[in-house]
């Protein structure tokens, strides 16, 4: 197990990158390898030195948080609840895998608000509308933002297609089928991002 990720307590801790993983809490219309595609990506964003960071809920987050823990890296998680028993109970939401879960109280609109900020870019696997509304907030905030694409759903079609309707062409979006080399590409992006700031506060 090769894992990369920096010690978090060090001076510079801070430059651990979080990525959020966003798709489907109902992965039935992704096609059959969905969710070891949400396993592989977990396992690669921290492999390659990242926290993985989901909206604590079922489907595909879930599964990206299964393939974190498995080469035991840090996977954290923001619920729409406001309490546990709610998170469970109520919204019938998962508390495996997850490290730490942040319990904001603001459903899942504002949620997707707090998750996408709170990280350094965001990958979006198969999904649905609240997928998509995470990809417009991610894009509004100017985040990097990779999209898996896969034959088995219509995610980077449809991602594709916002894009060319909304005339607002974006340098940090990038495609890949590959797991691996998305993530390569998403903290590509997030380092510049971050090797700017750095100058521009100098």
């Amino acid at each position: 197990m090769d894992i990369k990720a920096p010690n978090p307590y060090v001076k510079h801790g801070h430059r651990q990158i979080k990525i959020c993983v966003s798709g489907a809490a109902e992965t039935g219309h992704c096609g059959p390898n969905a969710l070891q595609k949400a396993k592989d990506l977990g396992s690669e964003i921290v492999r390659q030195g990242g926290v993985l960071v989901t909206g604590a809920t079922t489907g595909f987050p879930l599964w990206s948080s299964m393939g974190a823990k498995e080469v035991g890296g840090i996977s954290i998680g923001l619920s729409p609840a406001a309490t546990e028993k709610e998170h469970i109970q109520v919204y019938k939401l998962p508390v495996d895998y997850m490290d730490l879960i942040i319990y904001t109280g603001f459903g899942y609109q504002m949620r997707d608000i707090l998750l996408t900020r709170s990280t350094d870019a965001v990958i979006l696997g198969c999904g649905r509308i609240g997928t998509i509304h995470e990809f417009t907030v991610a894009f509004e905030d100017d985040k990097p933002i990779g999209i898996l694409e896969d034959p088995g759903w219509e995610m980077g079609d449809e991602i594709k297609m916002i894009i060319e309707k909304g005339h607002r062409p974006n340098p940090k979006i990038v495609f890949d089928t590959d797991p691996k080399k998305l993530v390569e590409k998403i903290i590509d992006l997030i380092f510049k991002d971050k090797d700017a700031a750095e100058e521009n506060k100098s």
